[in-house]
């Protein structure tokens, strides 16, 4: 069946923007002494929401504590955009493929809506996709499959017309329980933990081959 519809997640997938998310949770946790390694935020706090990753890091705290820290972590992300954020390597000629073909597009994130839009302005991109699905605003999100089934409603497709890019454990959960073929992103995860989390393939950039032949396989 030939793939018409494409759906992004954001950091990680879209652009490489994990190193600044990681600077300002520990800048938040500095206050306290404490600060979190690479291994332990890919695996706690890399693809989740803010409810579950501030339920990680201060466990037993009430939400109208954490919720002001949220805030001013998103803050302290989005001043770090103060320039052009290079976006993935072959997303655009991805993008003129799927209007080529009068395909659609949406992207699919855990992150305020805030912070997307800034994202998306920062690459360029911000005019190149039809929807903006944003977990937050949602019953669930991510690895909850709700995201994805509302990206597929609003663009009135079916999951098997569809091609999901995650480079999350959470968000790879998300979007195979979506019934999408997932593409994991190799920007954080290795291949086994892509897998591992459901991924149907896993590809470092949108110039893989193996991303291009599935795309043509199924045309």
């Amino acid at each position: 069946m030939a793939i018409t519809t494409f759906l992004f997640d954001l950091d990680g997938t879209l652009m490489d923007t994990d190193a600044l998310h990681h600077h300002a949770f520990n800048t938040i946790l500095a206050r306290w002494d404490r600060s979190i390694g690479v291994d332990d935020y890919k695996t706690h706090i890399m693809g989740h929401t803010n409810a579950s990753i501030f339920g990680y890091l201060f466990p037993g705290m009430p939400a109208s504590q954490y919720i002001p820290l949220a805030d001013e972590k998103e803050q302290l992300f989005r001043a770090q955009l103060d320039q052009k954020v290079e976006p993935m390597a072959g997303i655009h000629a991805l993008l003129d493929h799927v209007q080529q073909i009068g395909g659609s597009t949406a992207v699919v994130t855990n992150a305020p809506r805030a912070n997307a839009e800034l994202m998306l302005k920062a690459s360029g991109l911000a005019s190149r996709f039809e929807t903006l699905v944003i977990s937050d605003e949602l019953a669930r999100g991510k690895p909850d499959p709700l995201p994805y089934l509302t990206a597929l409603q609003r663009l009135g497709a079916q999951a098997q017309h569809a091609v999901a890019f995650e480079d999350s454990s959470s968000g790879v959960k998300a979007a195979s329980a979506a019934g999408l073929y997932t593409f994991g992103m190799l920007t954080g995860l290795d291949e086994e933990k892509l897998k591992a989390a459901g991924a149907s393939a896993a590809i470092r950039d949108f110039t893989a081959p193996a991303l291009w032949a599935h795309i043509k396989a199924a045309g």
